[in-house]
């Protein structure tokens, strides 16, 4: 990445940001990725959608990709909750629980718009991996740590797993299953694929 911000409001010295029009614009931009997917999303029909100038979204976003990546942090900020359960077990619950849900909360056209525009356009895979890296620092880099209790020896490798495979396996559930995250699932998910998987043996 470079050292340009990917999507901020540059207006001039003593120029507030119009927060009002940027949200209408991220939210401009979610929905017409869900009904039109990313090739056929055009600066044009955002700013049309959004009630603002294509000019005015150019100034904020430097392309397609920024501008799509920036809807989807919006939309999916980066906040684990803090280990809690005392145990191990009990923490990956909790942080499962939280992932499943942030997961779940995305509609499914938006996934599949993602997907297949980050097979076609590098620049929306570059950003897309770069708040993907994001998230998993998010996820694993403290909450993982934390949630390992006196005694409890984690794999060298826990964080790295623990990001390839719960994400993995909640969107298979949610998308290609279309199953729900219920209870018993996430027990599974922790009790069978990632306690034998993250702890050292």
């Amino acid at each position: 990445m470079g050292s340009a911000p990917t999507g901020s409001s540059r207006g001039g010295p003593g120029r507030p940001r119009d927060t009002s029009r940027g949200l209408a614009i991220l939210e401009a931009t979610l929905a017409l990725m869900t009904e039109v997917g990313y090739e056929q999303l055009s600066m044009e029909a955002v700013a049309s959608r959004a009630g603002t100038a294509k000019t005015t979204i150019y100034r904020r976003y430097r392309d397609k990709a920024a501008l799509v990546a920036a809807a989807v942090e919006h939309r999916s900020p980066a906040t684990p909750p803090p280990p809690a359960a005392g145990e191990l077990r009990g923490d990956l619950l909790g942080l499962v629980t939280w992932l499943s849900r942030q997961i779940a909360e995305q509609q499914i056209g938006l996934l599949g718009a993602l997907f297949a525009g980050m097979r076609s356009d590098a620049r929306l895979a570059e950003e897309m991996r770069r708040i993907l890296r994001r998230d998993e620092a998010a996820m694993t880099g403290g909450p993982l740590l934390e949630a390992a209790r006196p005694g409890e020896r984690l794999s060298p490798r826990a964080a790295g797993l623990f990001a390839e495979v719960a994400p993995a396996v909640i969107v298979h559930r949610i998308v290609i299953a279309g199953e729900a995250c219920d209870e018993p699932f996430l027990e599974h998910l922790v009790d069978d694929i990632l306690l034998p998987l993250l702890r050292d043996h």
